[in-house]
This record gives structure tokens, sequence and C-alpha cells, in this order.
């Protein structure tokens, strides 16, 4: 496991923008933690780091959003608060993107038991005070 501690949003996307350089074809990131923790930020700084230069929000309301730098991979970043479980996701077409080409980052993923694979690199972000947080990244 590798700890990460943030103290800013601003940092919280640098280290995004690190984690996404280990990330290749058909990469999974599971994002874990409560409201407020950090995940869309987080996960700003992976698009970044992927070259995305469109603004990447929260896909709350539409569950799966689809970005794309010049020549590179799709990105998807699914929001999974809103499901009640795997049979949703894999209604909406959550496990083609999870399966395809792309990298997909998804907040809420404890949501999706059965739908994250073994494969999936897991980040618990975590309230360590007010101000900073605790980002904990486990690979396979």
């Amino acid at each position: 496991m590798v700890r990460f501690v943030s103290s800013s949003p601003a940092e919280t996307i640098s280290i995004g923008e690190k984690i996404a350089r280990g990330l290749k074809k058909g990469s999974i990131v599971a994002l874990r933690g409560g409201l407020g923790a950090g995940k869309t930020c987080l996960t700003k700084g992976i698009a970044r780091g992927l070259g995305i230069l469109e603004e990447v929000t929260s896909p709350t309301y539409t569950i799966i959003s689809e970005y794309r730098a010049a020549n590179a991979l799709p990105f998807y970043h699914i929001d999974a608060y809103r499901l009640k479980g795997d049979d949703d996701f894999e209604a909406l077409g959550g496990n083609e993107c999870i399966d395809g080409e792309g990298i997909s980052v998804i907040e809420w993923s404890e949501r999706l038991p059965l739908s994250i694979p073994r494969s999936a690199i897991i980040i618990e972000i975590g309230l360590l005070d007010q101000d900073r947080r605790s980002i904990d990244l486990e690979e396979p």
C-alpha cells in the first residue's frame, strides 16, 4: 500500500496526476471515501495526468461521463452513488466501459462489489482533519 497525504485540492490534483502515470489501457481505479472526501478532485488530477483538457465534473447525475485527450484512450468517470448496485451498473452499460479499451475511475465503487475486478487499483480517501486527507492506494 502507498499512502499520500494531501493538505489542499491542488495537492490532491497533483497526486492524481502522479497516479495517472502508472495507468494503461484497461486500468480501473476504484475510489472509496465519504461525501466531500476528495474523490472528484483526485479524478480531476488523474484526467489531467492523462492529458484531458476538458473540465472534469462530478458525474452524479449522468453517472458515466466519457472524456478523450487527443489521440488517447477513452477515460470513463463513473459515479455509482445513485446506483442501487451491480444490476443498475450493468443495465447502464458500465461493464462495457470497464471491460473496454479505456481507463475507468469509479467513485463510490464499494456500491458495486461484484462489478469491480480484482485487477482494479483501490484508492481509499479519508479525512485526517479538516484540511488533510489520506489517500491510500492499493494495487492488485
